[in-house]
């Protein structure tokens, strides 16, 4: 078998030196919303910096003495994945495509299967990719106390060192007080009380579980088989009927349907005696809700943190982000507020009620407004667009197509088309002719007309796209040629 040019023998002996990063890429974008939704979580956004969190996660975990990551994710992320990692510079080992989300453990065991099919034995890191962990060297110092342990057989998770008595985390009870290096744990604490968090946490035998774990593929592999068995056969089944596609690995549906949805710490680490937890004392947040951002966004002597075009006057402890650049809030006279504004939907909250967004979500979705779940901007394979007037016959959009970007060849039953370019360099194709359309010319689609767009250029393509007709639903897509093999719900 080859590899990149190696041998297996010779991948499989490099790859046990290195550790491959297992970075799960899901989640439901409720408890950042409005910035945050269910087309577009949290770790794809730019939260913290000018890189999402995805990126972040993705970097903290590269270079010596890490392997290309492995990426899980679902079908509707996995060009967003692609895109995000190739503008960090970063090639990924595999990304595995989960048919539906069935919560970490399938997700986890689908990758160690696919790292111990190539590398068995290989050290893996696990850990989500909407965390925050400014001090790169602290972590990878906790990393490094973890690989003995981890080469051993041991399962070693990453135990952050608790500041207050927290009840929106879960807890690691340790045999013994807190020091340095592997510390055996006791028991899974699944989100305390106050009193019961109080309590663990004045004896100093305890510590926040941040999800992160280093093992052995052979390790979890067994584990999985010892204590969560049927869930264990289906999703090898699943990963023996795998499928490419376009450089994915598709994880097969019909196993995978029969999975029950669980967490690896209801699986695995609540039932396994060989858990060992790594103290982490640096500053860490999952960011579970917009209180978290405040805290981890710098607030100014007031308690003021601002983002965009914000502006806070005489406010305290308040929480002010505008999410569009021709956007602007300004709040007066506030007091423990978040503000957050996006084109299609402002949320206004008390600080300490940021873990009721969900809620709010919830009673979006229960009266059919789109946005509880529709990201205004929509991220496709080659670009992205976002819409910018809707009226009972026409619509108006910005659409952008990435350099060599394609769409595919389409047509449709409802609705003509006006293209205007606004930057960059377009090549169309109407029917059976093909041409060049420059900026600041225009080219009209007429309904029922075959067509397709591209960019043949290094630069980004920019035009203003105004549809007419009766019905303008992405489903009124007929497609003959996709250079991204989607579906016709993609």
């Amino acid at each position: 078998m080859r590899r990149g040019g190696h041998s297996f023998m010779q991948y499989n002996s490099e790859h046990n030196e290195l550790i491959t990063p297992v970075l799960i890429c899901g989640g439901s974008g409720t408890r950042l919303w409005p910035l945050s939704r269910q087309s577009y979580p949290k770790q794809f956004t730019p939260l913290m910096s000018e890189d999402s969190l995805f990126q972040m996660s993705a970097k903290r975990l590269s270079g010596k003495p890490y392997a290309p990551p492995v990426v899980v994710t679902n079908s509707a992320f996995r060009f967003i994945v692609t895109e995000q990692l190739a503008a960090i510079g970063l090639e990924p080992g595999a990304i595995l495509i989960e048919p539906d989300g069935r919560n970490t453990a399938p997700a986890i065991l689908a990758a160690a299967l696919h790292c111990h099919r190539l590398a068995p034995g290989s050290l893996l890191l696990v850990a989500p990719t909407d965390h925050v962990i400014p001090d790169n060297p602290a972590f990878q110092s906790a990393v490094s106390a973890g690989l003995n342990n981890a080469r051993k057989g041991d399962i070693v998770t990453f135990g952050i060192t608790p500041t207050r008595p927290e009840t929106g985390y879960g807890y690691l009870s340790l045999s013994e007080p807190t020091t340095e290096g592997c510390i055996p744990v006791a028991r899974f604490v699944e989100k305390p009380e106050v009193e019961l968090a109080a309590r663990m946490i004045a004896h100093q035998q305890c510590l926040w579980n941040s999800g992160i774990f280093l093992f052995s593929s052979q390790t979890i592999v067994d584990a999985m088989q010892t204590h969560v068995p049927l869930l264990s056969a289906k999703v090898a089944e699943a990963m023996k009927q795998a499928s490419t596609d376009l450089g994915f690995l598709r994880i097969a549906s019909r196993p995978w349907s029969e999975i029950e949805g669980i967490s690896i710490d209801h699986a695995v680490m609540e039932k396994a005696d060989n858990i060992y937890a790594v103290p982490f004392s640096g500053e860490w947040s999952d960011l579970g809700g917009w209180n978290a951002v405040w805290a981890e966004s710098a607030p100014d002597a007031n308690g003021v943190s601002t983002h965009g075009k914000a502006i806070a006057i005489d406010s305290k402890d308040t929480l002010l982000r505008s999410e569009s650049g021709s956007q602007i809030i300004v709040g007066i006279g506030l007091n423990d507020v978040i503000a957050i504004a996006m084109p299609d939907a402002v949320l206004v909250a008390d600080k300490s009620r940021d873990q009721d967004v969900k809620n709010a979500v919830q009673h979006l979705r229960d009266a059919d407004i789109s946005q509880a779940d529709a990201f205004p901007r929509d991220h496709r394979p080659w670009g992205y667009f976002e819409s910018l007037a809707v009226g009972a016959r026409f619509q108006v959009k910005k659409i952008v197509v990435n350099p060599g970007g394609t769409l595919s060849l389409q047509s449709h039953r409802y609705r003509a088309e006006h293209w205007v370019v606004v930057e960059g360099t377009a090549k169309v194709t109407i029917d059976h002719s093909t041409q060049q359309v420059n900026e600041n010319q225009s080219v009209y689609i007429p309904l029922g007309s075959v067509h397709r767009l591209e960019n043949p250029t290094k630069s980004p393509l920019v035009l203003i796209e105004v549809q007419t007709g009766s019905y303008f639903g992405e489903d009124d897509i007929t497609r003959y040629d996709d250079a991204y093999a989607r579906g016709e719900k993609e």
